[in-house]
């Protein structure tokens, strides 16, 4: 496992202990227990815990500061048509994969629905289109996904 997943897996075993669905960090203390930069923190933190993948993210810098990650709650619908309004025009391999695990996190979908999406979009189906329409294709095909759920 990857120093990013392991990073996010203990976020998310935070987030999932809260009765609040909120994870507090002290960034250089928390990097110093994964055993890492704090910059890898920042990374995990900007690619895998935002708004699109239903996070709030607030922070306070200085002695004492901290990170503070909450999960945001929304009913089905909204969920889903925020999801697609994030996906946007085009998205990528990992950021699909990511997105798809905090769906499956947050009861917005189940491993099963996960491993049909995740198939339709997988590198065997995506090579038999050219490189520079794969993110866009990706996107399309997840949009209709989602659609389907409303």
């Amino acid at each position: 496992m990857k120093l990013s997943d392991l990073i996010t897996s203990e976020i998310l075993r935070m987030l999932n202990e809260s009765e609040e669905q909120t994870a507090e960090i002290q960034r250089n203390e928390f990097a110093n227990e994964m055993g890492c930069a704090p910059s890898q923190i920042n990374y995990v933190l900007s690619s895998r815990f935002t708004p699109e993948h239903g996070y709030i993210i607030d922070s306070r810098r200085g002695g004492g500061g901290y990170i503070r990650i909450k999960r945001v709650i929304m009913n089905h619908s909204s969920a889903i048509m925020h999801i697609i309004n994030s996906i946007g025009d085009s998205i990528d391999a990992l950021s699909t994969r990511v997105l798809v695990e905090n769906c499956i996190e947050t009861g917005l979908i189940d491993k099963d629905m996960a491993r049909v999406m995740l198939a339709a979009i997988n590198s065997n189906v995506m090579r038999r289109v050219s490189a520079e329409s794969q993110d866009l294709l990706r996107a399309a095909i997840l949009k209709e996904m989602f659609l389907v759920l409303l």
